[in-house]
């Protein structure tokens, strides 16, 4: 068995050719595509998180509103940046959240992704500290919320409080018990994927990682998820980690797949660089008759690997039809495959 969610980035753009036109448009479809995703026994409802763009942005209140809305599916994030937020402030959000969900929150966090416009993160108010990186502070920022995620008292009480305290430190509240073990990193490199395994985080592992080997995506992938295993055990954790990955992933089974995805020019893995230092590999999408896809996954290593598979959902074609690529997978291929 694999669980199986949806990844929506929540695009949107007053272009008459999209659906998703305006920024309520993508949240209120959001909420909407986690309903109906619920309803077909999908196991996840996850969002990207990018800043100064038109797309899903501050995710709790969508993250809160789905929760309110839903009853079993998993509610996550892939990813949010690290570089933006109090982690302080998100242990609150969280933690109000993940209480609304009955504890269904799953964030995934991590250093974040090339940006809209330079040094986004200064604009909210962040920069590093002295001889630190970008990159270092978001995990940073990381490893402060995790602390504050256990729970535990740390901060001195007021002797005249305005209302009666605990006795002892106080911590951040709400506290949603449980919510610690279900923060997963967003590694592209095995590097930061074996760093995410020894402070206990799950692996998020998306459609393209840093290019450290040459060879395929899937490939690679595995390894890396394989390295991040290893370091999980080597560091005594006693809990079973939860790793996912994403693809794009599209069954064609009517008229409307094969004008949208039928084209059939994506089936290779690209090359490219993410920032002026950094080779990544893009890994393929698949999109083929209910058959062909069911012998095309069966090779993805990384696949194999993950105990969840998040599928990247084309937000701006609408809620019907992403319920539809959604529910094409879990009736046609998924069975055949032993996911479920």
């Amino acid at each position: 068995m694999k669980k199986i969610g949806f990844l929506s980035f929540g695009h949107w753009t007053p272009s008459p050719q999209s659906q998703t036109r305006s920024a309520a448009d993508a949240l209120l479809q959001s909420i909407d595509l986690a309903v109906a995703a619920e309803e077909l026994g999908a196991d996840g409802a996850y969002f990207r998180v990018h800043h100064f763009a038109r797309q899903l942005a501050s995710p709790f209140p969508l993250l809160a509103a789905v929760g309110a809305k839903t009853s079993r599916i998993e509610i996550g994030t892939a990813v949010i940046d690290m570089r933006y937020e109090n982690p302080l402030y998100m242990a609150e959000d969280a933690g109000a959240a993940d209480l609304i969900a009955g504890g269904r929150l799953q964030l995934g966090i991590s250093r974040g992704s090339p940006e809209q416009i330079i040094d986004g993160w200064r604009h909210f108010g962040y920069q590093p500290a002295e001889g630190e990186t970008e990159s270092d502070m978001a995990r940073r920022h990381a490893e402060v919320l995790l602390d504050v995620l256990r729970g535990e008292g740390f901060a001195a009480p007021n002797p005249r409080p305005m209302f009666p305290n605990p006795p002892g430190l106080l911590r951040v509240e709400p506290h949603s018990a449980g919510l610690r073990e279900r923060i997963w990193w967003g590694a592209s490199s095995n590097a930061t994927a074996v760093w995410a395994a020894k402070l206990g985080m799950n692996l998020q592992s998306s459609t393209l990682k840093d290019d450290e080997t040459g060879l395929p995506f899937h490939v690679q992938q595995a390894d890396q998820i394989r390295a991040y295993r290893e370091a999980w055990k080597a560091a005594g954790h006693t809990r079973e980690p939860r790793v996912s990955v994403s693809r794009s992933i599209f069954a064609l089974v009517d008229d409307r797949d094969r004008v949208y995805f039928g084209g059939g020019n994506q089936h290779e893995d690209k090359i490219g660089f993410i920032d002026d230092k950094t080779r990544a590999i893009f890994g393929r999408s698949y999109a083929a008759e209910p058959h062909v896809l069911i012998e095309q996954l069966a090779k993805d290593e990384a696949i194999a690997e993950a105990d969840t598979l998040l599928l990247t959902v084309p937000n701006q074609l609408g809620v019907d039809y992403n319920a539809h690529v959604i529910e094409a997978i879990l009736k046609h291929v998924a069975p055949a495959l032993g996911w479920r």
